[in-house]
């Protein structure tokens, strides 16, 4: 009995790296300094997650200087004060905002799936990100002579892009990040904000036929920046019925930090469809503490109880850090938390084949 298992991306860069993209943008490191750091923690990153079992990886975001901003890092036509995000600590994000377009992506993903490819013979798996995210980059005042209709008809062109160029530069599947959705509950109880982004994203999803479906994915989370999040307090609930409107294979669902598990877990079964199937989050990665296996094989056999095995995955409840300067995880846990996250699995599998003997 196999159960798929994922992570969701990112992890905590090494020091010297996180040093040295902050003396990058203080003229102190050349391009070459970089690069060589770069590739210093890809290599590192890729020959340590092989270490952990782990059947399919990814690049770790390790050369991403956030996984919502890649796409446009290095753009000219872009301004600082855009969407602020605030977390429950206190401490805030802020999106920058287009101030001219058209709308082209600096940057896609394929070239982080091909710099992983050389380095590794196992399934790479690629985070993008999704399109209704980078849709509030655009201004509530509007842009002189570049529309908002004109600035989504070029953002679902180059959402569109992103994932292609993925799949056909030989990513085993493409996961869209989504963590926007549950916080747009919090901004429009009614839903009505939700709905749009959803229909939006689902204006990207149907560019691609059934098969390639299938290795796209969707990641929904509270947000994780610095140990906290910025929308923990919606209920999941309230989430979960929209959320499988979306035209998806996979859906990557944080569940680990959840309270009210049960709750969760029927939601999910009331509402996943057919040819859908939810890798769930069994490693709280704004935790100290590491998970056991026995943990982890604990929750997936709970989960077995209410969600088909056949539609049942697991991964991490979120990136361990989706932003480069993010370093409240350190490195040495994250790894120790995925190679939890894989060997609880392979328990879960061990119990139920022995259970499904005697059904």
């Amino acid at each position: 009995m196999n159960i798929p298992t994922e992570q969701v991306g990112s992890i905590p860069r090494p020091v010297e790296l996180i040093l040295g993209m902050r003396a990058h943008a203080e003229g102190q490191l050349d391009d070459r300094g970089l690069q060589q750091l770069f590739q210093a923690a890809l290599s590192d990153t890729i020959r340590r997650l092989e270490l952990t079992g782990s059947p399919v990886i990814t690049d770790g975001e390790q050369t991403k200087p956030s996984f919502a901003t890649y796409p446009i890092a290095g753009s000219q036509q872009l301004s600082p004060d855009g969407v602020i995000i605030p977390f429950a600590d206190g401490h805030t994000r802020q999106l920058p905002k287009i101030t001219a377009g058209p709308f082209l992506y600096q940057a896609y993903a394929d070239g982080y799936v091909n710099s992983a490819r050389q380095l590794t013979k196992l399934p790479v798996k690629q985070a993008v990100i999704s399109a209704s995210a980078l849709s509030l980059l655009y201004p509530a005042e509007g842009i002189e002579g570049y529309s908002r209709d004109q600035f989504i008809h070029d953002l679902l062109n180059e959402a569109e892009a992103d994932i292609r160029r993925c799949l056909d530069a030989g990513a085993y599947n493409v996961q869209i990040d989504f963590t926007e959705a549950r916080l747009s509950l919090k901004l429009d109880p009614s839903g009505g904000l939700l709905r749009s982004f959803i229909d939006l994203n689902n204006k990207v999803l149907d560019r691609f036929t059934e098969d390639e479906r299938k290795r796209i994915g969707v990641h929904s989370c509270p947000g994780g920046d610095h140990d906290s999040t910025h929308s923990a307090d919606v209920d999941y609930t309230e989430l979960l019925p929209l959320l499988f409107q979306l035209k998806a294979g996979n859906f990557y669902l944080e569940y680990a930090g959840e309270r009210n598990k049960r709750s969760v877990l029927e939601s999910i079964a009331a509402h996943i469809q057919p040819g859908q199937r939810i890798f769930l989050g069994v490693i709280d990665v704004l935790s100290p503490k590491v998970e056991t296996p026995e943990e982890i094989r604990d929750l997936i056999l709970d989960a077995a109880g209410v969600i088909s095995i056949e539609q049942l995955g697991t991964t991490d409840d979120c990136g361990f850090s989706p932003f480069a300067d993010d370093i409240s995880t350190s490195r040495e846990m994250a790894f120790e938390k995925i190679k939890a996250r894989i060997d609880g699995t392979r328990l879960a599998e061990t119990a139920l084949s022995k259970t499904s003997v005697y059904v």
